[in-house]
C-alpha cells in the first residue's frame, strides 16, 4: 500500500468520523478517537474497498455484516466506560467478534476487551488480525453463555440480536456496568441495560438491523 493511498484513507476516515458520527450527536472523546484510529478499509473484503468508509454495513461473508461506522461509535459510547486504568482495568465483553473492527475500537477504550465468535472461521481470522493486540482475548463458542470466568465486566456489547436477552449476559455485568445489545427478530430495538446494586434498568435506544444470534439464543 502507497504513502498516497494511506494518505487517501486517512481522509476518508475523518470524513467519516465528522460527517456520519460527529454530527448525528456522538460527544465521547475517546470514542471518537478511536474511530480516528482504526483502519476500517482493513477489515473489509478487498472487493469492498472503495465503500469502506461509507455510511452502511458491509458483508464480510459466511452471512455476516461488518457494523455502519455510526452504529459501531453509537454503541461503544453507549457502553459509558471508566477511562482506562492499569490498577484497575476495565473489562469489556463483545458478543460477535467478526471481522474484528469492533474489536479494535473497544480496544483503545478499554484495558481487557474478551470477545466471542461462533463462526470458527471468522474467530481465526479475527484472532489472526488482532494479533498484535496484547489487550484483545478472543474465543471460539457460543456467546449466550458469556465468559464466566473472565467476568464481572465494565460493558457488554453484542453485535447479533437474540429474541431476548441472555441470561448469563445479564449476571456477568459489574454493579454500575451496561449491555448494549440488539433484541428482537423482524422487529430490532438496540437497547441498553445498567446493573444495579439491586436491579437491572432496561432503555430502549433505536430500531436497528442486525444478524441473529445463533447458538443457544436461539433454542
Amino acid at each position: 500500500m502507497t504513502e498516497s493511498t494511506d494518505d487517501n484513507y486517512s481522509r476518508k476516515r475523518e470524513s467519516m468520523v465528522v460527517e456520519q458520527i460527529e454530527r448525528r450527536g456522538i460527544r465521547d472523546s475517546a470514542v471518537l478517537a478511536s474511530m480516528r484510529a482504526i483502519p476500517r478499509h482493513r477489515f473489509v473484503p478487498k472487493k469492498d474497498l472503495a465503500r469502506a468508509y461509507s455510511d452502511t454495513p458491509l458483508p464480510i461473508g459466511l452471512d455476516q455484516t461488518i457494523s455502519q461506522p455510526y452504529i459501531v461509535a453509537r454503541m461503544s459510547e453507549m457502553l459509558q466506560l471508566p477511562r482506562k486504568n492499569p490498577r484497575n482495568p476495565v473489562r469489556v465483553l463483545e458478543i460477535g467478534t467478526g471481522c474484528g473492527y469492533q474489536t479494535a475500537v473497544l480496544a483503545r477504550l478499554a484495558d481487557l476487551v474478551y470477545s466471542i465468535e461462533v463462526i470458527p472461521d471468522l474467530a481465526k481470522t479475527a484472532t489472526e488480525r488482532l494479533s498484535g493486540l496484547q489487550n484483545v482475548h478472543i474465543r471460539c463458542a457460543d456467546g449466550f453463555a458469556g465468559w464466566p470466568d473472565a467476568a464481572p465486566f465494565d460493558g457488554i456489547l453484542v453485535a447479533a440480536a437474540p429474541p431476548k436477552i441472555p441470561p448469563p449476559l445479564l449476571a456477568q455485568l459489574k454493579v454500575g456496568g451496561r449491555l448494549i445489545i440488539p433484541v428482537g427478530t423482524d422487529q430490532q430495538q438496540l437497547m441498553a441495560v445498567e446493573r444495579t446494586a439491586d436491579d437491572w434498568i432496561y432503555e430502549q435506544a433505536l430500531p436497528v438491523r442486525f444478524v441473529p444470534m445463533v447458538g443457544q439464543a436461539r433454542e
